[in-house]
Protein backbone atom coordinates (compact mmCIF):
# COMPACT_ATOMS: atom_id res chain seq x y z
CA UNK A 1 0.00 0.00 0.00
CA UNK A 2 1.37 3.41 -0.99
CA UNK A 3 2.14 5.81 1.85
CA UNK A 4 -0.22 8.79 1.76
CA UNK A 5 0.40 12.40 2.78
CA UNK A 6 -1.56 15.66 2.47
CA UNK A 7 -0.92 19.02 0.82
CA UNK A 8 -3.13 21.92 1.93
CA UNK A 9 -3.35 25.33 0.24
CA UNK A 10 -5.92 26.40 2.88
CA UNK A 11 -8.54 27.28 0.25
CA UNK A 12 -10.95 30.12 0.97
CA UNK A 13 -14.52 29.61 -0.25
CA UNK A 14 -17.01 32.35 -1.07
CA UNK A 15 -18.83 31.55 2.21
CA UNK A 16 -15.69 31.75 4.37
CA UNK A 17 -13.53 34.30 6.12
CA UNK A 18 -9.80 33.72 6.46
CA UNK A 19 -10.41 32.56 10.03
CA UNK A 20 -13.00 30.03 8.81
CA UNK A 21 -10.56 28.69 6.21
CA UNK A 22 -7.80 28.24 8.80
CA UNK A 23 -10.18 26.44 11.19
CA UNK A 24 -11.23 24.12 8.34
CA UNK A 25 -7.56 23.49 7.58
CA UNK A 26 -6.83 22.58 11.19
CA UNK A 27 -9.78 20.17 11.17
CA UNK A 28 -8.38 18.59 7.98
CA UNK A 29 -4.98 18.21 9.63
CA UNK A 30 -6.48 16.51 12.69
CA UNK A 31 -8.37 14.15 10.38
CA UNK A 32 -5.16 13.29 8.51
CA UNK A 33 -3.36 12.74 11.80
CA UNK A 34 -6.01 10.31 13.02
CA UNK A 35 -6.19 8.46 9.69
CA UNK A 36 -2.47 7.66 9.68
CA UNK A 37 -1.26 9.97 6.91
CA UNK A 38 2.53 10.40 6.88
CA UNK A 39 2.86 14.19 6.59
CA UNK A 40 0.78 17.34 6.21
CA UNK A 41 2.30 20.19 4.22
CA UNK A 42 1.05 23.74 3.63
CA UNK A 43 1.87 25.89 0.62
CA UNK A 44 3.02 29.51 0.25
CA UNK A 45 0.88 31.73 -1.95
CA UNK A 46 0.32 35.48 -1.71
CA UNK A 47 -2.42 37.95 -2.65
CA UNK A 48 -4.79 35.25 -3.88
CA UNK A 49 -8.45 35.56 -2.83
CA UNK A 50 -8.90 31.77 -2.77
CA UNK A 51 -5.78 30.84 -0.78
CA UNK A 52 -5.10 31.59 2.90
CA UNK A 53 -1.73 29.77 3.06
CA UNK A 54 0.42 32.90 2.97
CA UNK A 55 2.81 32.04 5.79
CA UNK A 56 3.86 28.37 6.12
CA UNK A 57 5.85 28.68 9.41
CA UNK A 58 2.88 30.24 11.20
CA UNK A 59 0.49 27.59 9.90
CA UNK A 60 2.96 24.78 10.67
CA UNK A 61 3.20 25.93 14.29
CA UNK A 62 -0.59 25.90 14.59
CA UNK A 63 -0.98 22.51 12.88
CA UNK A 64 1.82 20.80 14.81
CA UNK A 65 0.29 22.02 18.08
CA UNK A 66 -3.15 20.72 17.05
CA UNK A 67 -1.94 17.23 16.02
CA UNK A 68 -0.04 14.41 17.72
CA UNK A 69 2.09 12.28 15.39
CA UNK A 70 1.91 13.46 11.77
CA UNK A 71 4.93 15.22 10.23
CA UNK A 72 4.17 18.86 9.39
CA UNK A 73 5.96 20.97 6.82
CA UNK A 74 6.03 23.42 3.97
CA UNK A 75 5.10 22.57 0.42
CA UNK A 76 6.87 24.85 0.16
CA UNK A 77 8.62 27.96 1.37
CA UNK A 78 9.41 30.06 -1.71
CA UNK A 79 13.01 30.80 -0.80
CA UNK A 80 13.69 33.80 -3.08
CA UNK A 81 11.02 35.69 -1.10
CA UNK A 82 12.95 35.37 2.18
CA UNK A 83 16.34 35.86 3.75
CA UNK A 84 17.86 32.37 4.27
CA UNK A 85 18.68 33.07 7.94
CA UNK A 86 15.02 33.89 8.65
CA UNK A 87 13.86 30.59 7.12
CA UNK A 88 16.57 28.66 8.98
CA UNK A 89 15.58 30.28 12.30
CA UNK A 90 11.87 29.63 11.78
CA UNK A 91 12.27 25.96 10.99
CA UNK A 92 15.00 25.30 13.54
CA UNK A 93 12.63 26.67 16.18
CA UNK A 94 9.73 24.58 14.88
CA UNK A 95 11.94 21.47 15.02
CA UNK A 96 12.98 22.33 18.57
CA UNK A 97 9.33 22.63 19.60
CA UNK A 98 8.20 19.50 17.72
CA UNK A 99 11.28 17.27 17.38
CA UNK A 100 11.24 14.75 14.56
CA UNK A 101 8.02 16.09 13.05
CA UNK A 102 9.08 19.05 10.89
CA UNK A 103 9.79 19.10 7.13
CA UNK A 104 11.21 22.10 5.27
CA UNK A 105 10.15 21.99 1.64
CA UNK A 106 11.77 24.73 -0.46
CA UNK A 107 10.75 26.07 -3.85
CA UNK A 108 12.07 28.69 -6.26
CA UNK A 109 8.86 30.16 -7.72
CA UNK A 110 7.45 33.48 -6.42
CA UNK A 111 4.06 32.02 -5.46
CA UNK A 112 2.29 35.20 -6.48
CA UNK A 113 1.93 37.99 -9.04
CA UNK A 114 4.87 40.27 -10.03
CA UNK A 115 3.73 43.25 -7.94
CA UNK A 116 3.32 41.21 -4.76
CA UNK A 117 6.61 39.47 -5.52
CA UNK A 118 8.33 42.86 -5.60
CA UNK A 119 6.75 43.81 -2.28
CA UNK A 120 7.90 40.55 -0.69
CA UNK A 121 11.46 40.78 -1.93
CA UNK A 122 12.09 44.51 -1.66
CA UNK A 123 9.45 46.04 0.59
CA UNK A 124 11.42 45.52 3.80
CA UNK A 125 14.93 44.67 2.54
CA UNK A 126 16.82 41.52 3.39
CA UNK A 127 16.41 39.83 0.01
CA UNK A 128 18.75 40.64 -2.87
CA UNK A 129 17.80 41.51 -6.45
CA UNK A 130 19.39 38.28 -7.66
CA UNK A 131 17.65 36.01 -5.15
CA UNK A 132 16.49 33.57 -7.84
CA UNK A 133 20.01 33.32 -9.28
CA UNK A 134 21.40 32.77 -5.78
CA UNK A 135 18.88 30.01 -5.02
CA UNK A 136 21.44 27.12 -4.97
CA UNK A 137 23.70 29.03 -2.58
CA UNK A 138 20.76 29.98 -0.36
CA UNK A 139 19.83 26.29 -0.05
CA UNK A 140 23.39 25.53 1.09
CA UNK A 141 23.24 28.43 3.56
CA UNK A 142 20.06 27.14 5.19
CA UNK A 143 21.49 23.63 5.55
CA UNK A 144 24.63 25.05 7.19
CA UNK A 145 22.78 27.44 9.51
CA UNK A 146 20.42 24.75 10.81
CA UNK A 147 23.27 22.37 11.63
CA UNK A 148 23.38 21.62 15.35
CA UNK A 149 26.98 22.87 15.49
CA UNK A 150 26.24 26.10 13.64
CA UNK A 151 28.37 27.56 10.85
CA UNK A 152 31.32 29.94 10.78
CA UNK A 153 30.65 33.24 8.98
CA UNK A 154 33.68 35.26 7.90
CA UNK A 155 33.12 39.01 8.13
CA UNK A 156 35.68 41.81 8.25
CA UNK A 157 38.58 39.49 8.91
CA UNK A 158 36.92 37.58 11.76
CA UNK A 159 34.96 34.33 11.90
CA UNK A 160 31.65 34.49 13.75
CA UNK A 161 29.65 31.43 14.83
CA UNK A 162 26.12 31.56 13.49
CA UNK A 163 23.34 29.24 14.69
CA UNK A 164 19.70 29.24 13.60
CA UNK A 165 18.74 28.33 17.18
CA UNK A 166 20.99 28.17 20.28
CA UNK A 167 20.75 24.52 21.41
CA UNK A 168 19.36 22.45 18.54
CA UNK A 169 19.38 18.68 18.99
CA UNK A 170 18.01 17.90 15.52
CA UNK A 171 17.26 19.51 12.19
CA UNK A 172 14.19 19.44 9.94
CA UNK A 173 14.24 17.24 6.85
CA UNK A 174 14.91 19.49 3.87
CA UNK A 175 13.18 18.77 0.54
CA UNK A 176 13.48 20.57 -2.80
CA UNK A 177 10.21 21.12 -4.65
CA UNK A 178 9.58 21.91 -8.27
CA UNK A 179 7.91 21.23 -11.59
CA UNK A 180 10.92 21.55 -13.90
CA UNK A 181 14.23 19.97 -14.83
CA UNK A 182 16.04 22.73 -12.92
CA UNK A 183 14.78 21.71 -9.50
CA UNK A 184 15.24 18.00 -10.26
CA UNK A 185 18.86 18.57 -11.30
CA UNK A 186 19.64 20.78 -8.31
CA UNK A 187 18.17 18.28 -5.83
CA UNK A 188 20.20 15.50 -7.45
CA UNK A 189 23.44 17.48 -7.36
CA UNK A 190 22.99 18.39 -3.69
CA UNK A 191 21.86 14.92 -2.63
CA UNK A 192 18.51 16.15 -1.30
CA UNK A 193 15.06 14.54 -1.45
CA UNK A 194 12.86 15.91 -4.23
CA UNK A 195 9.11 16.38 -4.76
CA UNK A 196 7.54 16.96 -8.17
CA UNK A 197 4.47 19.25 -8.23
CA UNK A 198 2.35 16.87 -10.31
CA UNK A 199 -0.81 18.47 -8.87
CA UNK A 200 0.05 21.78 -10.54
CA UNK A 201 1.89 20.76 -13.69
CA UNK A 202 0.64 17.29 -14.54
CA UNK A 203 3.21 17.14 -17.32
CA UNK A 204 6.90 16.31 -17.37
CA UNK A 205 6.65 14.22 -14.21
CA UNK A 206 8.38 11.10 -15.54
CA UNK A 207 11.16 13.13 -17.17
CA UNK A 208 11.89 15.15 -14.03
CA UNK A 209 11.96 12.10 -11.75
CA UNK A 210 14.13 10.18 -14.21
CA UNK A 211 16.57 13.10 -14.36
CA UNK A 212 16.68 13.33 -10.56
CA UNK A 213 17.41 9.64 -10.12
CA UNK A 214 20.00 9.44 -12.89
CA UNK A 215 22.01 12.43 -11.64
CA UNK A 216 21.66 11.85 -7.90
CA UNK A 217 24.86 12.33 -5.86
CA UNK A 218 24.85 10.82 -2.34
CA UNK A 219 25.23 13.33 0.48
CA UNK A 220 25.61 13.23 4.27
CA UNK A 221 21.85 13.85 4.43
CA UNK A 222 20.77 11.19 1.92
CA UNK A 223 22.47 8.06 0.57
CA UNK A 224 20.07 7.36 -2.32
CA UNK A 225 17.28 9.16 -4.20
CA UNK A 226 14.11 9.87 -2.26
CA UNK A 227 11.08 11.34 -3.98
CA UNK A 228 7.32 11.48 -4.20
CA UNK A 229 4.72 13.44 -6.14
CA UNK A 230 1.59 15.47 -5.41
CA UNK A 231 -1.85 15.02 -6.94
CA UNK A 232 -5.25 16.75 -6.77
CA UNK A 233 -8.01 14.47 -5.50
CA UNK A 234 -11.76 14.53 -5.04
CA UNK A 235 -13.16 11.23 -3.77
CA UNK A 236 -16.75 10.66 -2.73
CA UNK A 237 -19.40 7.95 -2.43
CA UNK A 238 -19.91 7.97 -6.21
CA UNK A 239 -17.85 9.11 -9.18
CA UNK A 240 -20.60 11.56 -10.14
CA UNK A 241 -20.55 13.17 -6.70
CA UNK A 242 -16.74 13.39 -6.72
CA UNK A 243 -16.74 15.17 -10.09
CA UNK A 244 -19.45 17.55 -8.92
CA UNK A 245 -17.42 18.42 -5.82
CA UNK A 246 -14.30 18.99 -7.94
CA UNK A 247 -15.92 21.69 -10.08
CA UNK A 248 -15.16 24.72 -7.85
CA UNK A 249 -11.42 23.93 -7.84
CA UNK A 250 -11.46 23.16 -11.56
CA UNK A 251 -13.06 26.54 -12.24
CA UNK A 252 -10.46 28.28 -10.08
CA UNK A 253 -7.64 26.56 -11.98
CA UNK A 254 -9.34 27.53 -15.24
CA UNK A 255 -9.24 31.18 -14.18
CA UNK A 256 -5.59 30.86 -13.20
CA UNK A 257 -4.60 29.19 -16.48
CA UNK A 258 -6.50 31.64 -18.70
CA UNK A 259 -5.63 34.92 -16.98
CA UNK A 260 -9.12 35.59 -15.64
CA UNK A 261 -9.59 37.55 -12.41
CA UNK A 262 -9.12 35.34 -9.36
CA UNK A 263 -11.78 35.18 -6.67
CA UNK A 264 -12.70 33.14 -3.63
CA UNK A 265 -13.50 29.52 -4.45
CA UNK A 266 -17.16 29.31 -5.45
CA UNK A 267 -19.62 26.83 -3.95
CA UNK A 268 -20.69 23.78 -5.94
CA UNK A 269 -24.06 25.31 -6.82
CA UNK A 270 -22.35 28.50 -8.01
CA UNK A 271 -19.98 26.53 -10.24
CA UNK A 272 -22.87 24.60 -11.75
CA UNK A 273 -24.62 27.82 -12.82
CA UNK A 274 -21.66 28.94 -14.91
CA UNK A 275 -21.70 28.37 -18.63
CA UNK A 276 -18.27 27.65 -20.07
CA UNK A 277 -17.16 28.16 -23.65
CA UNK A 278 -16.20 25.04 -25.60
CA UNK A 279 -12.48 25.76 -25.25
CA UNK A 280 -12.85 26.40 -21.51
CA UNK A 281 -14.74 23.14 -21.00
CA UNK A 282 -12.05 21.30 -22.93
CA UNK A 283 -9.38 22.72 -20.60
CA UNK A 284 -11.43 21.78 -17.53
CA UNK A 285 -11.90 18.24 -18.85
CA UNK A 286 -8.18 17.95 -19.61
CA UNK A 287 -7.26 18.97 -16.06
CA UNK A 288 -9.84 16.62 -14.54
CA UNK A 289 -8.34 13.67 -16.43
CA UNK A 290 -5.03 14.18 -14.60
CA UNK A 291 -6.67 14.41 -11.16
CA UNK A 292 -7.86 11.59 -8.92
CA UNK A 293 -11.64 11.87 -9.18
CA UNK A 294 -14.00 9.01 -8.36
CA UNK A 295 -15.34 6.71 -5.69
CA UNK A 296 -13.18 5.11 -3.01
CA UNK A 297 -12.11 2.07 -5.02
CA UNK A 298 -11.34 4.14 -8.11
CA UNK A 299 -9.47 6.73 -6.08
CA UNK A 300 -7.28 4.21 -4.30
CA UNK A 301 -6.57 2.37 -7.57
CA UNK A 302 -5.59 5.62 -9.26
CA UNK A 303 -3.18 6.45 -6.42
CA UNK A 304 -1.56 3.03 -6.73
CA UNK A 305 -1.34 3.46 -10.50
CA UNK A 306 0.46 6.79 -10.09
CA UNK A 307 2.86 5.30 -7.54
CA UNK A 308 3.67 2.41 -9.87
CA UNK A 309 3.96 4.53 -13.00
CA UNK A 310 6.42 6.96 -11.43
CA UNK A 311 8.19 4.54 -9.10
CA UNK A 312 7.37 6.31 -5.83
CA UNK A 313 6.31 4.81 -2.52
CA UNK A 314 4.54 7.95 -1.30
CA UNK A 315 1.87 10.17 -2.86
CA UNK A 316 0.82 13.54 -1.42
CA UNK A 317 -2.88 14.33 -1.87
CA UNK A 318 -4.25 17.83 -2.33
CA UNK A 319 -7.90 17.26 -1.38
CA UNK A 320 -9.87 19.63 -3.62
CA UNK A 321 -13.52 18.78 -2.93
CA UNK A 322 -15.66 21.90 -2.69
CA UNK A 323 -18.67 22.66 -0.52
CA UNK A 324 -22.40 23.00 -0.94
CA UNK A 325 -24.54 25.93 0.06
CA UNK A 326 -25.24 25.74 3.80
CA UNK A 327 -21.99 23.95 4.74
CA UNK A 328 -20.46 25.03 8.06
CA UNK A 329 -17.95 27.75 7.04
CA UNK A 330 -15.40 26.39 9.52
CA UNK A 331 -15.48 22.91 7.97
CA UNK A 332 -14.54 21.20 4.72
CA UNK A 333 -16.50 17.94 4.86
CA UNK A 334 -15.79 16.91 1.25
CA UNK A 335 -12.05 17.34 1.71
CA UNK A 336 -12.08 15.29 4.91
CA UNK A 337 -14.20 12.62 3.21
CA UNK A 338 -11.59 12.36 0.44
CA UNK A 339 -8.94 11.61 3.05
CA UNK A 340 -11.13 9.06 4.85
CA UNK A 341 -12.02 7.19 1.67
CA UNK A 342 -8.46 7.11 0.34
CA UNK A 343 -7.18 5.87 3.70
CA UNK A 344 -9.58 2.99 3.49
Amino acid sequence: MTTLSVLDLVPVRSDQTSADAVRAGLSLARAADGLGYERFWVAEHHNMPAVAATNPPVLIAMIAAATERIRVGSGGVMLPNHAPLVVAEQFALLEAAHPGRIDLGIGRAPGTDPVTSWALRHGAGGVSDDAVTQFPQYVDDIVAMMDTQGVGLSLRGRTHLLRATPRAVGIPTLWLLGSSDYSATLAAEKGLPYVFAHHFSGQGTAEALRLYRSRFQPSPELAEPRTFLTVNASVAATAEEALRLAQPQLHMMLALRTGQPLEAQVLVEEAEKRELRVDEQQLVDSMAERWVIGDAATGRARIEELATTYGVDEVMVNAVGGAYLGTDPAASPAREETLRLLAG
